[in-house]
């Protein structure tokens, strides 16, 4: 609207320019050239500031999609808060079960290291006078293997059991007798040498298996053992504990083996069962 003024004014004047001295119109000359001059930076400022905000549009643009981004994010955040929630209530579940099952353990092994312990102790001062050699006691998980030669029981060949080893097998009993809940499994080995006979024992099948009855019996019969908790059976040559290539691997397999362990329900408790996952 200025502008608009001054070139009316310009040529209003220009008009005038034959009315006006010359020093006069020269004034007003100079002025119009510098209206003009003046209308032209106007401009060009005008083309600068469009450019500007065109450039400041953009940009509010990006800003905008840049928050309607982060909005979904965390509207999407916001939506699984109650998932997460769920799911650290599920992991809390699960650190609290499996520390009741390692307090179960600790319980059990507890337990399972005082038996050990004391059967350890007892068989220790029981069989104290037994040769190394002859007999091998272990106990694991509450469970006693007592490993007995078979040179020490019987001869070559044989299953009647020798006078030697009745001291044995009495203090043997005395274990047995003192853990009266326990069962007591006897197993008969043998080594893969071959026997064949008409009479018994035909086979190392049969060998096996009269070694462990023998025993049995003299458990019960000599030193009061009660049969109802004895199982015998005999393996043959098909445990073996080491090779039957040696004469010494083959002396290591014959042997009979005296397991007590406690009646099923009290092995259950002993062992390491899980928790069972609902």
């Amino acid at each position: 609207m200025r502008l608009f003024k001054i070139l009316t004014i310009t040529a209003v004047g220009l008009s005038l320019a034959s009315c006006v001295s010359k020093k006069q119109f020269d004034a007003l000359n100079l002025n119009y050239k510098q209206c003009i001059e003046d209308a032209g930076e106007r401009m060009r400022q005008i083309q600068d500031l469009k450019g500007e905000n065109s450039s400041l549009k953009g940009q509010n643009d990006l800003l905008v999609g840049q928050n309607n981004a982060l909005k979904s994010s965390l509207d999407a955040c916001l939506s699984n808060a109650g998932k997460g929630s769920a799911n650290i209530d599920k992991l809390v579940g699960e650190i609290n079960a499996s520390n009741a099952y390692i307090k179960q353990l600790i319980s059990g092994k507890s337990k399972n290291d005082s038996l050990n312990l004391a059967l350890s102790n007892k068989l220790k001062r029981s069989l104290d006078n037994v040769a190394d050699q002859d007999v091998d006691v272990k106990v694991l998980k509450g469970v006693v293997l007592i490993s007995l030669s078979d040179k020490m029981l019987y001869q070559v060949g044989k299953y009647d059991i020798q006078p030697a080893a009745a001291d044995v097998l009495a203090k043997v009993a005395k274990v047995i007798n003192d853990y009266d809940t326990y069962s007591v499994l006897i197993e008969g080995n043998t080594d893969n040498t071959p026997l064949s006979s008409a009479n018994a024992p035909r086979d190392n099948w049969d060998l096996s298996a009269l070694r462990a009855t023998a025993v049995a019996k003299v458990l019960q019969n000599q030193f009061g053992v009660n049969p109802n908790r004895i199982t015998a059976g005999g393996r043959g040559e098909y445990n073996p504990k080491t090779t039957n290539a040696s004469v010494s691997g083959r002396g290591e397999n014959r042997r009979t083996e005296i397991i007590i362990m406690p009646k099923l329900d009290e092995f259950m408790k002993l062992m390491d069962i899980a928790p069972v996952k609902k």
